[in-house]
């Protein structure tokens, strides 16, 4: 019996896993798209970053509903509901190339945040409790996070090379991406249907009412800290490498081009999964504190190099690059040297989000679903900060607009010196 609940522990792991790489592989189509809106739709920055607001503002409606789902269905119903979502929000994606509608791409990005936020609400907690928790639990979201990362890797250098000139780009021009996307949602979802997937915390199950719930997790200072650092975090992690695209895209700004530009966000996602790779074989050893502190101090450092460097000042970073026809090279491409700097904060927040979930749901016990439900609910953050920072961009320049992800920073790092100590211990969580 043990046996066959240790085999079942593992490919409930595996799924988890797998659909963390889902939630990055259409997250992370929303900021290159950017580049496509802008150009396509003649707007600004700030507009062009509305796909990815729309995507990220589905976890402001969704977050406490995803929450009690999880509570009265368990996992694998709404992991199940999740992936129906993902798959019908690409399709109105792919419905708005056709259509050359920037309203029907906004409702289909809107869609598509309903999935990946009833995804996240499932894949966190579940691979937290199955590895233990504490220490143990970081390490297995840090495991599934380098999943994510490979796909994120991926998928901008994807949407880049699809581009090719940005001043031309096209809705159409992604639909391989879409194809792609909508074949992973129905496969997973088939695969997902027969397996059995265990259910962690079916026998703790609270028959205590909703709201009760939420104002007992939201007793807890460090919880709601963390809330707020999940907010910070997705924000600056996004906006972080989707601001970097439109500068290096912007004809005006730089020589780079849409393909390059998606290529070097590619290898900021890439860093992220080296890193998380790394959180995952000393996550075990070192504490969930120790890595968000060394990571936002770093980042902090980084970004703001980044913002008082000079543009004009390149370095030549090496990238996958694209020929003239259509072949690719592994090579050096000439880059402002603040994209450097930017494209290295990727080790930084490759660690952050287990380690500010971690601290945050310590302690909580019955509250944890909850809880989950309003982290994503703060997963906003991730359409919002972005939002706000091309809005300075607009109104500034690229290289100020970085502030806004400077004083993110800093509040994360205040959060792991301070903000996640827990001085509630004395709240009964049985």
């Amino acid at each position: 019996m043990s046996q066959q609940k240790q085999s079942g522990n593992i490919v409930a792991i595996i799924m988890m896993i797998f659909l963390f790489g889902m939630i990055s592989f259409v997250t992370n189509l929303a900021a290159p798209m950017g580049v496509v809106l802008k150009n396509q739709f003649g707007v600004s920055n700030a507009a062009g970053m509305l796909g990815n607001m729309a995507n990220f503002i589905a976890y402001a409606v969704m977050g406490i509903p995803g929450g009690l789902l999880l509570q009265k269905m368990g996992y694998k119903k709404t992991a199940l509901i999740a992936i129906a979502f993902g798959f019908v929000g690409v399709f109105i994606q792919y419905l708005s190339g056709h259509a050359a509608s920037f309203a029907i791409y906004l409702l289909g990005a809107f869609v598509a945040g309903f999935s990946m936020c009833l995804l996240n609400t499932v894949v966190n907690p579940m691979l937290n409790t199955l590895g233990g928790g504490g220490n143990k639990g970081n390490q297995l979201i840090q495991v599934g996070g380098s999943f994510n990362s490979v796909m994120a890797t991926f998928t901008p250098a994807f949407v880049g090379i699809l581009i090719g000139e940005a001043a031309k780009a096209n809705i159409t021009d992604v639909f391989p991406v879409m194809y792609i996307a909508m074949g992973i949602f129905l496969l997973t979802f088939f695969v997902l249907w027969i397996v059995s997937i265990p259910e962690p915390n079916a026998e703790r199950t609270s028959e205590e009412p909703l709201g009760n719930l939420m104002s007992g997790a939201l007793k807890f200072r460090h919880f709601i800290l963390g809330a707020i650092g999940i907010f910070v975090y997705v924000g600056v992690e996004v906006g972080t490498p989707g601001t970097l695209i439109l500068w290096l895209s912007d004809a005006a700004e730089s020589n780079v081009g849409a393909a390059t530009a998606g290529f070097v966000a590619g290898t900021y996602w890439f860093l992220m999964l080296i890193g998380r790779l790394v959180g995952a074989s000393i996550g075990g050893k070192v504490s969930s504190k120790m890595m968000l502190t060394a990571g936002s101090l770093v980042a902090s450092v980084l970004v703001l190099l980044a913002i008082v460097m000079p543009s004009s000042s390149q370095v030549s970073l090496p990238v996958l690059q694209t020929a003239g026809d259509g072949s690719l090279s592994f090579g050096f491409a000439p880059v402002p040297i603040n994209a450097m700097f930017l494209v290295l904060v990727g080790l930084c927040t490759s660690i952050m989000w287990g380690g500010i979930f971690n601290l945050a749901v310590e302690g909580l016990g019955k509250y944890l679903a909850v809880a989950s439900g309003i982290f994503m609910t703060l997963v906003c953050g991730g359409g919002i900060i972005p939002f706000i920072q091309a809005f300075v961009a607009d109104i500034t320049s690229y290289q100020v607009s970085y502030w806004v992800i400077f004083a993110g920073f800093a509040y994360l790092l205040f959060y792991a010196l301070i903000g996640s100590k827990n001085v509630n211990t004395d709240i009964a969580v049985d």
